[in-house]
């Protein structure tokens, strides 16, 4: 299937780009200043359009963690090594060695290691690119007077949020609003470093940011998924209460907003085997369309995902559902084909449609971020945990499971207890390498358990704030941060 190219060329995104290895660096000499990007913002808007294109492309691109290694292309990547850690991806078969050190779960408690420095490396890069810009149209509290200035402050605050988001659930053990956990940088100016700021003061930031970026983007049309609009400001704020375990009655509604826009039809029963490969793909709230432009190879989602695409899923490096899960499918469930029966790897559900073994080369499926399934499982735990709601929990959680099985009516009959329990085994067989089984079992304090078809810890019963199961500080900001000494 071949797609349409359409790349802007901005010269704006040299701030993001020109970056060396001190990813926290704002103010290269040989370019222009923040104060006087910000000038000539406030008469052509048009200037900051290609910096929020680049703060997108960096959730994607080869190389955004810094080692250019083929498991380092942004949020996907890290995606693959919280489904590890969550045990519902089984790193089945380890050839040429990629995820081999997180599946062991040697990596994650190993601060030398690049895994720690990629992750942390590519959220403050995001972090760095948008205080770039958020200085660039005036400062943190100021709001822009030309409308599409106002819209790409908003994009740049809900950025913002998501990597700090990511960072707080990443590099902690549990949630502790009194713990210090990580250095808050929230403007333009260059700094040696700053010490870590409490959990509770990285959650009020997240707050502040996506707040102001629902009444921005208020009046915001986008024209493309890899935009921030309010749909996904809104499930960010909700996936920030669900994370905390507080305010319920506002993940219910946030989900509940999403659900009403009629935006975002669930994929249906009939579609189910079609794949999820293109941006056009329906429910997608936020995605990332990739062209031959992007230069996407063997670091990408597909080349470690699908066995039909030219990389390391096809020649050994397998990625399967965990075989303790897959047996919990109903046999008439659709899902149960997204897997290849015989090993279980990902067969069905993110594939190149050529479906040639080895075949695309490069890369131009697409890859998503959010979408509209887990809205509605997010919305049915929310309808419990917020005010017992069992007929609306039910409700979101049969518009999911209708278009996967023959008859989802034993819904109907589930106490409060067997209800909860199954919106948990849906939210991991629906949302199956989406990266969102780590922030569920986190939140809700399970359990990890490896089946039979991991290759190492199998059976092993590990709590979920063992501290295999997060990252560490990295080395290199130990060293670089005179603030911080330790990695915990």
């Amino acid at each position: 299937m071949l797609k349409k190219i359409v790349k802007i060329l901005p010269i704006f995104i040299l701030f993001i780009y020109g970056c060396n290895d001190d990813f926290l660096e704002v103010q290269p000499s040989d370019r222009l200043s923040t104060e006087q990007l910000g000038q000539a913002a406030e008469f052509n808007p048009e200037i900051i359009k290609g910096g929020v294109a680049g703060l997108y492309q960096l959730m994607y691109l080869p190389g955004t963690g810094g080692f250019g290694g083929d498991d380092d292309f942004g949020q996907k990547g890290i995606d693959i090594w919280t489904d590890m850690l969550s045990a519902d991806i089984a790193h089945s078969e380890t050839n040429y060695g990629w995820y081999s050190t997180f599946s062991n779960l040697q990596a994650s408690v190993d601060f030398t290691n690049r895994a720690n420095y990629m992750a942390w490396r590519y959220y403050y890069r995001i972090i760095r690119a948008a205080n770039k810009l958020i200085g660039t149209l005036g400062g943190n509290d100021i709001t822009p007077e030309a409308q599409a200035n106002r819209h790409y402050m908003g994009q740049a605050k809900a950025m913002r949020a998501y990597a700090y988001f990511y960072l707080v659930q990443l590099y902690t053990d549990r949630y502790d609003p009194t713990q210090e956990v990580l250095p808050i940088y929230n403007s333009a100016e260059k700094v040696e470093g700053v010490a870590k700021s409490t959990m509770e003061e990285v959650y009020n930031l997240i707050y502040s940011d996506l707040n102001d970026a629902l009444s921005l983007l208020s009046d915001f049309n986008r024209t493309a998924k890899s935009q921030i609009n309010t749909d996904v400001v809104k499930m960010l704020l909700a996936y920030a209460y669900a994370s905390e375990d507080k305010n319920w009655d506002q993940v219910k509604s946030l989900t509940a907003d999403v659900i009403n826009t009629g935006s975002y039809p669930i994929l249906a029963k009939a579609q189910a085997l079609d794949g999820m490969n293109f941006i056009s793909t329906p429910g997608w709230i936020w995605a990332s369309d990739i062209t031959i432009d992007d230069s996407v190879s063997l670091a990408s989602f597909y080349s470690q995902m699908d066995y039909f695409t030219y990389g390391y899923a096809s020649v050994g490096n397998s990625k399967s559902i965990d075989a303790s899960l897959y047996a919990e499918m109903p046999a008439d469930d659709v899902r149960r084909d997204w897997f290849r029966s015989s090993d279980l790897i990902n067969w069905r559900k993110y594939y190149d449609p050529a479906r040639q073994w080895d075949g695309q080369r490069p890369v131009i499926t697409d890859v998503f971020y959010m979408r509209i399934a887990e809205v509605y499982l997010l919305h049915a735990e929310a309808a419990l945990k917020a005010d017992g709601d069992a007929g609306a929990a039910r409700g979101a959680l049969k518009t999911v499971v209708s278009e996967r099985v023959n008859d989802a009516s034993y819904i109907d009959g589930l106490s409060t207890l067997a209800l909860t329990s199954e919106i948990t085994l849906q939210t991991r067989l629906e949302l199956w390498g989406e990266g969102k089984a780590y922030l569920l079992k986190r939140r809700n304090k399970m359990d990890i358990v490896r089946g039979s078809n991991h290759l190492i810890f199998v059976g092993d019963v590990m709590s979920y704030d063992d501290n295999r199961l997060s990252f560490e500080i990295p080395q290199a900001e130990i060293l670089n941060n005179p603030f911080i000494s330790t990695q915990n």
